[in-house]
């Protein structure tokens, strides 16, 4: 492949305070270096002129790949849900979801933490991981058996994998598709207390505590969930956490016309939820930004509100709603980048997610002020299912390198 050089960018490693200027030097699929360096005669020139040259984007738990979608926010790799047909519950499913997407993007399975998702019996998690399992996840639901949980957590440790978990109580979560308040009362939509949150994730820290397991809170949504996870930091236990910014820049008054593509799961929270969310962006709490990519079509979303199925198609708006963080003065961009790019790897055990001589050349070229207004009918995704229909935004990846190669 050669040498590459990008050249006249503004650097983005999430492990710098600040944006630099030089190079970026690529040799074959690594890099080679970063910085001010003299820039090789014979390599092949990319101007980024304007641009930020980051570190692919790494989502962590979407529901389905979807190429078009992740190259048009920078998305390089992506961890998969589980929440397969069939579950990803098999070492021969999670050997094929590997292969999905490459050279591309690449794929990362997160094997089933239960057979079938059902929360009873315990998958194979160390078959699963010699296929390619980077962590484990218990899927869109919270395994109800503390018993089952503790032992998913004990087999996790003893295999060195993280275990991902859907934090909501679902005896009070059960038919419910609101947020307990007055818009859920003013809507008759069936509801829960929004401490349906804290309570799973109570009951999950207990139990990292007990087994010493890794435990990622996939997306913590309310102030107390937030606080429950800040003690747990501070005790030192091995928990984290992320966000999807439909949690950071809506609150449950999205629904009030009965969108279904605002039905999300867990549902979105009151007002004051939402700034406990961005407070805990800004101040370290949140660990990742994840996309929650679930590309759901008419014949899922054109329902009455309590039937439609929940999710939303995140890829598209992932970059641009974060850059919106940056702009806001909550987050600097480096720091966007570790919560997009390098916690994700870190979490994932991958080699992957900075910008670094002998760091994999998984770079995106970030054109952070171009305008656009993100439209459903229009979207690189596999289904327009998104919340933010009509929102102007600012911000695209405008190339990919994968392994050193424009994709």
């Amino acid at each position: 492949m050669g040498l590459t050089a990008i050249v006249n960018g503004r650097i983005c490693d999430p492990a710098a305070s600040a944006l630099s200027s030089g190079a970026v030097i690529i040799r074959d699929d690594r890099i080679e270096a970063v910085g001010a360096s003299d820039v090789p005669a014979d390599a092949r020139i990319i101007d980024a002129r304007g641009m930020i040259v980051a570190p692919g984007i790494i989502d962590i738990g979407v529901f389905r790949t979807d190429k078009p979608a992740f190259h048009f926010s920078g998305i390089t790799r992506a961890a998969l849900m589980p929440d397969q047909s069939p579950v990803l519950d098999d070492p021969g499913l999670v050997q094929h979801a590997a292969r999905a997407g490459k050279p591309d993007f690449w794929v990362h399975p997160l094997g089933a933490a239960t057979r079938g998702l059902e929360g009873r019996e315990l998958a194979e998690m160390g078959l699963m991981k010699a296929a390619g399992a980077r962590a484990i996840a218990t899927g869109r639901s919270w395994i109800a058996d503390s018993g089952v949980m503790l032992r998913v957590l004990r087999y996790a440790a003893a295999l060195d994998l993280t275990v991902i978990t859907h934090a909501e109580d679902g005896g009070l979560t059960a038919n419910a598709v609101a947020t307990d308040g007055e818009t859920a009362s003013r809507l008759g939509l069936a509801s829960a207390p929004a401490c349906a949150e804290a309570i799973a994730i109570t009951r999950d820290i207990a139990l990292a505590r007990e087994t010493g397991a890794r435990v990622h809170i996939r997306i913590v949504t309310t102030a107390a969930g937030f606080d429950l996870v800040r003690a747990a930091k501070a005790e030192g236990l091995p928990v984290t956490c992320g966000i999807t910014p439909s949690y950071l820049f809506l609150n449950d008054q999205a629904v009030s016309d009965f969108r279904t593509f605002a039905r999300m799961s867990p549902p979105l929270r009151d007002e004051s939820e939402r700034l406990a969310a961005i407070a805990a962006v800004a101040d370290g709490t949140i660990d990742i930004l994840c996309s929650g990519h679930d590309p759901r079509g008419p014949e899922d979303k054109r329902l009455p509100f309590a039937d439609a199925a929940p999710g939303v198609a995140g890829a598209e708006t992932l970059l641009p709603l974060s850059l919106n963080l940056v702009r806001e003065g909550k987050i600097s961009e480096a720091r966007m980048m570790t919560l997009l790019a390098t916690n994700p790897a870190r979490l994932l055990g991958l080699d992957a997610g900075r910008l670094a001589p002998g760091a994999p050349a998984d770079i995106i070229l970030i054109d952070p002020d171009t305008p656009w207004i993100v439209d459903s009918g229009k979207m690189a995704a596999a289904a327009g299912n998104t919340p933010f229909d009509r929102l102007p935004v600012q911000g695209r990846a405008r190339m990919i390198l994968k392994g050193g190669e424009i994709r």
